[in-house]
């Protein structure tokens, strides 16, 4: 079945920078357009940005909050996703997940991140 384990989160100072990665299993990675999606406590999961299938100059998309301070790259030999983030702000904070774009399988635990102020 299809599954996505995501790493990489912690808890970093305002301003700090983290790097997210998730590995994909169970689905055809490189036929995806793939997301990175968050969960704030009280809110909505939103999608903060999404890599279309192609990992060479694939065509990124991001939501307002994060453009300019969020990258997302994908590794199609390794069935990965990567979210750099940099600059990031107290909002920031919340349960990182990855899944298609848009969503066709289950969440994963997610990773939690965490940005002090």
């Amino acid at each position: 079945q299809v599954q996505f384990v995501e790493s990489g989160g912690g808890l970093v100072q305002t301003g700090g920078s983290l790097r997210l990665s998730c590995a994909a299993s169970g689905v055809i990675f490189s036929s995806y357009i793939m997301g990175w999606y968050r969960q704030a406590p009280g809110k909505q999961r939103e999608l903060v940005a999404r890599v279309d299938r192609v990992d060479v100059n694939p065509i990124t998309n991001y939501a307002d909050s994060v453009q300019g301070r969020f990258t997302i790259s994908r590794d199609n030999a390794k069935n990965t996703v990567y979210l750099q983030m940099s600059s990031l702000k107290p909002d920031d904070t919340a349960i990182y997940y990855c899944n298609t774009s848009p969503v066709s399988a289950p969440f994963g635990q997610g990773t939690q991140v965490t940005v002090s102020s």
